[in-house]
């Protein structure tokens, strides 16, 4: 963690990549609204909250502003993509709206890993935070497979789709079956929050919506899950077709 306003400012003027931005409510005062500035300009979001919070998190004198580093490097899907492209592969891509949990952040960054998914697309809003918890569920993949934080993940969608790169969407609100999808074509799974799944934006551009068939009394699975079902189903098919 950088604590205080001038530290912090150097720190993103540096490179750092800010994984969570702490500025206590009612600061005021020129340097802050030169930090103010300057992560509007590299859009960088933040939380406003009480001293109290600041004052958990360390005892230092942090003058009212805290920073957390992130612990890997983020990457573009723009940079990405062209890339795997070049190297001949079929492009098979993660998107998670709105999945805040660091464990099944986690969790489905190893199973991604694990199954040879190119990269994971998050937003830089509303997303997981990248923290020692993240890292230590996932089994270090989140250190091997790139994380894309883009800053709309409805540009990033159509982005994909004039990019060749399918998009389906893992959701009930549809009749056909994750098993009933070509995944053998370019293609990006998006999974959503378990309380509000894919949001309306996604769902509207998307090419196809696939749900998982359930037959007991739950009718629910925790995405990590859920996304590891969509995922092993995409790598059988392209499996029997070499």
């Amino acid at each position: 963690m950088v604590f205080g306003i001038r530290a912090v400012i150097e720190a993103i003027d540096s490179g750092k990549e800010i994984e969570s931005l702490f500025i206590q409510r009612g600061l005021s005062g020129s340097l802050l609204l030169e930090l103010k500035a300057l992560i509007k300009e590299t859009n960088i979001g933040y939380q406003q909250v009480p001293i109290e919070k600041l004052n958990r998190i360390t005892r230092k004198n942090h003058q009212g502003v805290i920073a957390v580093i992130s612990p890997i490097i983020y990457h573009n899907i723009e940079d990405i993509l062209p890339e795997i492209y070049e190297k001949g592969e079929t492009p098979l891509l993660l998107m998670l709206d709105g999945v805040t949990d660091v464990r099944n952040m986690g969790a489905i960054a190893r199973t991604a890993e694990c199954a040879g998914v190119h990269a994971i697309i998050v937003p830089k809003k509303g997303s997981a935070e990248i923290n020692p918890d993240a890292i230590k569920t996932s089994a270090g993949a989140l250190y091997k497979i790139p994380v894309c934080r883009q800053d709309s993940l409805g540009k990033t969608g159509r982005f994909l789709i004039d990019s060749g790169v399918q998009l389906v969407v893992s959701t009930e609100k549809t009749k056909d079956s994750v098993y009933d999808i070509d995944y053998t074509v370019p293609t990006c799974v998006i999974m959503g929050a378990e309380d509000v799944g894919v949001s309306d934006d996604l769902i509207r551009i998307s090419d196809k919506l696939a749900k998982i068939p359930m037959f007991g009394e739950i009718g629910s699975l925790n995405v990590s899950v859920s996304a590891g079902i969509v995922i092993y189903e995409a790598i059988r098919q392209r499996n029997i077709i070499k």
